[in-house]
């Protein structure tokens, strides 16, 4: 908390006044975009591409701004974002173009999206954002939960996607002839999951993008053409942990790889979801990170189960993950995305929660 309040002294008592000499007073929007920025300093995480004669060098430390600030303004495409810095010279300065001819062009904002997308540079500085601010300070829940990500691309069909199933002989149907052996019954992915690790369990996830189905909030089935994003978040609605999947991936089946992600990152003491995460497997995983899991639980033989008295009041801070969400996609471009694959997704969407994230742990010190 020290180092964050330290630095948000530097930005209000020196960073502010020297901007507002510069450039002229700074609305709410533009205010809120320098602390981000000034928080995550993604500049330096950025390598500069070297010079090649005859080409024109783009400045990559100012397009990986203006990625943040893409999100930070809700743009929907690099189209638009440029016609605003443009016609803004306030903004384009706090992006790093001095003049309107700094500004790349738009296919040059789309290479630099797909190399940083390649290099997974939102998610590196996300890493390190939580690293530096959260992971010192113990975590009261972490809250997990799955929301669907709309594409625009094709949806991959199942059949081109499934696995041939090895050949396996026909055996009467019924009950087993005494001292007859049945094959072993394949795993689940849970299953499997429990002797992999972190990376094993994220590659043997899908990513294709397809077709995905839910129940929503009013009972009513809905579904969409894309992805599902499922996100770890902690107490002050700060997203820890992220992964995309296919939009038909369970939530269920993110829920260890999820859960050791972000043991790696900060310490917590519950683990809070949802009914679709109710699952023996996953109860046993969360205590032997040492956290207590607190899941809605399902009917079994058709009879109600409850969660305990005090059980159901921890439970409520579970809708932290529903507000960042959300936020994510009323606010930080989650609602619009304009790219396709799953590596350039998640690279817009991973922009949009580092931003989020930011802003979210400046709010202790506000």
């Amino acid at each position: 908390m020290g180092l964050l309040s330290a630095t948000w002294s530097r930005i209000q008592t020196s960073l502010f006044p020297f901007l507002e000499e510069e450039l002229g007073p700074l609305d709410e929007r533009k205010q809120k975009l320098v602390r981000i920025l000034e928080l995550i300093r993604i500049e330096e995480y950025v390598r500069e591409v070297p010079y090649i004669i005859g080409k024109r060098l783009s400045n990559r430390k100012a397009l990986a701004r203006a990625f943040v600030a893409k999100v930070v303004y809700n743009c929907p495409t690099s189209r638009d974002l440029i016609e605003r810095v443009q016609g803004d010279a306030a903004l384009r300065r706090i992006c790093g173009w001095e003049r309107r001819g700094d500004i790349p062009s738009e296919s040059t904002f789309s290479r630099s999206f797909s190399e940083f997308a390649k290099g997974k540079l939102s998610e590196r500085v996300h890493e390190a954002l939580i690293e530096k601010y959260v992971s010192p300070r113990l975590v009261g829940h972490i809250s997990r939960d799955g929301t669907e990500i709309e594409a625009r691309e094709k949806p991959v069909s199942k059949k081109a996607v499934k696995e041939e199933p090895a050949a396996v002989p026909k055996r009467k149907r019924g009950r087993p002839r005494k001292g007859e052996k049945r094959p072993p019954k394949e795993p689940t992915r849970i299953e499997r999951q429990k002797t992999m690790s972190l990376e094993e369990m994220l590659a043997d996830l899908p990513q294709v993008c397809d077709r995905g189905t839910k129940i929503n909030s009013k009972g009513y089935k809905e579904s969409w053409n894309g992805y599902k994003l499922h996100i770890d978040v902690a107490d002050g609605q700060i997203p820890i942990s992220c992964f995309l999947t296919s939009a038909s991936c369970h939530d269920s089946q993110v829920a260890l790889p999820l859960a050791t992600m972000t043991a790696t990152r900060v310490t917590n003491l519950y683990d809070l979801m949802d009914s679709a995460y109710d699952c023996q497997h996953i109860a046993d995983h969360s205590i032997g990170l040492g956290h207590v899991p607190i899941i809605d639980p399902n009917r079994r033989n058709g009879e109600p189960r409850e969660l305990a008295p005090a059980q159901k009041v921890r439970y409520h801070e579970r809708t932290g993950v529903e507000r960042v969400n959300g936020r994510l996609k009323d606010e930080f471009g989650g609602r619009v995305v304009r790219v396709r694959g799953a590596t350039k997704v998640m690279a817009h969407l991973m922009f949009g929660i580092l931003a989020l994230a930011a802003d979210q742990i400046l709010r202790f010190v506000m």
